[in-house]
């Protein structure tokens, strides 16, 4: 697949295939069109001398200060050079890959005045699998992601670093590989040279508009659609089968229950648990026991996977309209747009404004948090009922070990879930704190890139607790006579491809990273999918 970009229709699921799977992109014609005539806009407004920001003035606290046009190229090439001040982790591969697609499409909608020419390198940096290297902080999310998009842009004009793929036919220009290829590091000129291209110059206005953009926030934000969307699913499933082996009901996922509140994510969980569990024996072999009531980590799993789908929901909406807008600054628009008296030529208005302020994003994000949190914390409560003996039922062993005493099974899996859930409640709020910066004139920040990286930390460690309950739930399997319901014996069976019964005691670490690896590479998806499951 070749992903075609114009500036207008990006999706999630596009910048998926781009960043995890290595596929190539294109330019539409009418996007390279509207980068020719936002460039043209530029040149007359240079033409012409007057002092407009970002094309030859100085930046942030000093935006007061006019550059003489012999100095414009050297004002763009010191832009992207000092504003590369990142630290920390490196961006991964593909996160990388999530941040050049998002801002190659931003530029293509033709209002950020950068010639084609620099577009047009920043794709086959993409289709040739050369991928600089960008330290992971350092971006208030504000004023764009500044720091970040920095060390993306030096290599276009030579300089910093990138990994370059040893063999860039395996996994380059035609794309559709999800395996990452081989490589090496070189810097950013060598890194060029390896694949046939060469670096440019800054011109006018340039600079400025490959730093200045919400693409790092938004990047890892499409991803983090992604894999909470996925994680959502496997939740479910997890929850499911713990439901059915620790002897709970079904009947709290009644559909009639869930009419008279008609939440959408509450209703795909409920349906999802019905189907799952269809034709469970199970089920059936205690539907008139005693039992009034589960406690709420199963009975209330509707109402709590369901927010939490909801929240994800909330973020995949601002993701959509991110993809698609034009977040740097100054933008480059027709004079006509502002004035319905100018006359028939195209000279352009060059307009400063607020479009790189990640505020849309962040408050989602941290929203994301709270609700990844919440549902590592039901899970790892449905974890505790599966090892409990205070609380589980008499068919299941103390901690599900076959020796009690001599063994201690999977005990300790539920220590380690409850130390995940203590780390995601610890991250903090991103988007509620602000630091002035610039002087003063930058003075109320997003952190949106903070909430980004906060984000992927919580929905790794959620996805991890999640993995501990499907791993304990399945060994719970192995005590119950009657058959699984259609769904979770797919879960089961999907399991145990890779983790056998415990015959005594083992180190459970391996066994809980494999789970975790269904979950993370959609393997488990793919085979409970195949029941006609909720993907949403």
């Amino acid at each position: 697949m070749t992903v075609t970009l114009d500036g207008d229709s990006l999706t999630i699921e596009e910048v998926v295939a781009v960043a995890r799977h290595g596929e190539a992109v294109e330019l539409a014609s009418e996007a390279r069109e509207r980068v020719r005539t936002s460039r043209e806009r530029v040149e007359d407004i240079v033409e012409a001398g007057d002092p407009v920001y970002g094309v030859n003035t100085g930046f942030g606290e000093l935006v007061d200060t006019q550059v003489p046009r012999t100095e414009v190229a050297e004002l763009q090439t010191n832009l992207v050079r000092s504003h590369a001040a990142g630290v920390g982790r490196e961006l991964s591969r593909e996160e990388v890959r999530a941040i050049m697609v998002t801002r190659l499409n931003a530029l293509l909608a033709g209002y950020s005045g950068i010639r084609l020419r620099v577009v047009e390198l920043l794709a086959s940096l993409l289709n040739e699998q050369v991928h600089p290297v960008v330290p992971s902080r350092g971006s208030l999310g504000a004023s764009g992601d500044l720091a970040p998009l920095a060390h993306l842009a030096l290599v276009l004009i030579g300089e910093g670093e990138a990994d370059v793929a040893v063999d860039s036919s395996a996994d380059g220009g035609s794309g559709g590989s999800s395996a990452a290829p081989e490589s090496e590091r070189l810097p950013g000129d060598e890194a060029l040279t390896a694949v046939g291209l060469e670096s440019v110059g800054l011109k006018a206005k340039e600079g400025l508009a490959l730093i200045n953009g919400t693409q790092l926030t938004l990047g890892l934000a499409a991803l983090l659609v992604a894999d909470a969307e996925r994680l959502c699913r496997a939740a479910d499933a997890a929850g499911a089968l713990t439901t059915e082996v620790t002897m709970g009901t079904t009947a709290a996922c009644a559909e009639p229950l869930h009419e008279v509140r008609p939440h959408a994510g509450q209703a795909t969980s409920a349906r999802t648990v019905r189907r799952l569990t269809a034709d469970s024996d199970v089920v059936e072999s205690h539907r008139n026991c005693d039992r009034v009531q589960d406690a709420y980590s199963i009975r209330c799993l509707p109402q709590i996977h369901g927010a939490v789908r909801d929240a994800v929901a909330h973020l995949r909406e601002a993701v959509e309209i991110e993809l698609n807008s034009v977040t740097d600054n100054p933008l480059v628009f027709p004079r006509a747009a502002f004035d319905d008296r100018a006359s028939g030529t195209d000279q352009g208005a060059v307009v400063s404004g607020g479009n790189f302020h990640g505020a849309p994003l962040a408050h989602r994000l941290d929203y994301l948090i709270a609700a990844l949190t919440d549902l590592a914390a039901v899970a790892e409560r449905r974890t505790d009922r599966l090892v409990n003996p205070n609380l589980q039922e008499s068919h299941l062993p103390p901690f599900l070990a076959q020796r009690s005493g001599v063994e201690s099974g999977l005990m300790i899996a539920q220590y380690t879930a409850a130390s995940l859930v203590n780390e995601c409640r610890s991250v903090g709020r991103a988007a509620t704190d602000n630091t002035p910066v610039s002087g003063g004139q930058e003075d109320h920040v997003s952190m949106s890139a903070t909430a980004a990286v906060n984000a992927r930390r919580v929905l790794d460690r959620a996805r991890q607790v999640v993995a501990t309950e499907l791993l304990c739930a399945a060994e719970a399997a192995e005590y119950v006579d009657e058959s699984l319901g259609s769904g979770t014996s797919e879960a089961y069976e999907t399991v145990r491809e890779v983790v056998p019964p415990l015959t005594g005691d083992r180190r459970p670490d391996a066994d809980m990273k494999a789970v975790d690896s269904l979950i993370e590479t959609g393997v488990l998806d793919d085979a409970v999918d195949e029941l006609g499951a909720d993907t949403q």
